[in-house]
C-alpha cells in the first residue's frame, strides 16, 4: 500500500475539485483542496507540511506554470503533477520545464492518477527495510519502523560516509575531517556527541534495536555501521 500523502490540490473548476479531492481521499491521503494559487498562499502551509501539489495550469490569477516554478524554488522536495487540459507537446515540455514531475492530461481516469500520486509517494516517504531503514537524502531524514527523524546535515554525511566506506567503518580521523574538530580532544569529544545522537535518531525511528543503536566502536580506532541503511 502505497504512504498517506498530504495533498494540495488547486483546481478551479468546483465540481472537478471536490471529485478529484475524494477519489484521493478514499485512497488514504489527507487533502487541502483549493480554487487559486491565492488560497495556497493563505492556507494550505498553515495547514500543515504537505507533500505533493496537485496543479491545473488554467488558474485564475497566478496560473499553474508560474506557481509551480514558484513552488520548486521554495520547495524543491515535493512533488508536483499538474492536471490539465492542455495536452500539446510544447505545453507538456513547458510544465516539465517549470518543476513538474508529473504532468497528466484531462480528462485522466482515477486510476492513473492514482497510479501517479503512488509513484511519487515512493520518492517523497520510501518505504522502510523490515529490518533496517532508508535514507531520504532530498529530505534530509531517516525512515524506519517508527516513523521518521530529520537529520542535520552533518548526521547525514555521516551517514552517508558509513555507507560508502569498506566494511561501513570509519577510523576517528576520518571522522574528525568529517565533523569538523580542531584539536585532538576536541575532534574525540565531537565525534562521541555526534554518534551518541545519531544512535539515538537511528533506535527512535527503529531504524536500528540493539544496545549500541546500529553504529558500534571499534576501540582505539573508529565506528562502524551495524544498521541496514538504504539511500533513496
Amino acid at each position: 500500500m502505497a504512504a498517506s500523502l498530504h495533498i494540495a490540490l488547486v483546481e478551479d473548476h468546483d465540481a472537478l475539485r471536490l471529485v478529484t479531492a475524494d477519489i484521493l481521499g478514499q485512497a488514504g491521503h489527507r487533502v487541502t483542496a483549493l480554487g487559486c494559487a491565492e488560497e495556497l498562499d493563505d492556507l494550505a502551509f498553515a495547514d500543515g507540511v504537505i507533500d505533493l501539489f496537485i496543479l491545473d495550469l488554467n488558474l485564475p490569477g497566478e496560473d499553474g506554470i508560474r506557481l509551480s516554478q514558484r513552488l520548486r524554488q521554495t520547495h524543491p522536495s515535493v512533488g508536483i503533477i499538474m492536471l490539465t487540459a492542455r495536452n500539446a507537446a510544447e505545453q507538456m515540455a513547458q510544465g516539465y520545464a517549470s518543476g513538474a514531475d508529473i504532468y497528466l492530461a484531462k480528462p485522466q481516469a482515477p486510476e492513473t492518477l492514482l497510479a501517479a500520486v503512488a509513484s511519487l509517494a515512493r520518492r517523497l516517504k520510501p518505504t522502510p527495510l523490515p529490518n533496517g531503514g532508508s535514507i531520504d537524502t532530498a529530505n534530509a531524514s531517516l525512515h524506519g519502523r517508527n516513523g521518521q527523524v530529520l537529520l542535520h546535515p552533518i548526521e547525514l554525511t555521516l551517514l552517508t560516509a558509513f555507507l560508502r566506506a569498506p566494511g561501513q567503518r570509519l577510523d576517528n580521523w576520518q571522522l574528525a575531517e568529517i565533523i569538523g574538530g580542531s584539536t585532538e580532544g576536541a575532534s574525540k569529544a565531537a565525534i562521541e556527541v555526534r554518534i551518541t545522537r545519531l544512535r539515538k535518531k537511528l533506535r527512535d525511528c527503529g531504524a536500528a534495536a540493539d544496545a549500541d543503536g546500529g553504529i558500534h566502536v571499534l576501540r582505539g580506532q573508529g565506528y562502524q555501521l551495524h544498521a541496514v541503511l538504504r539511500v533513496s
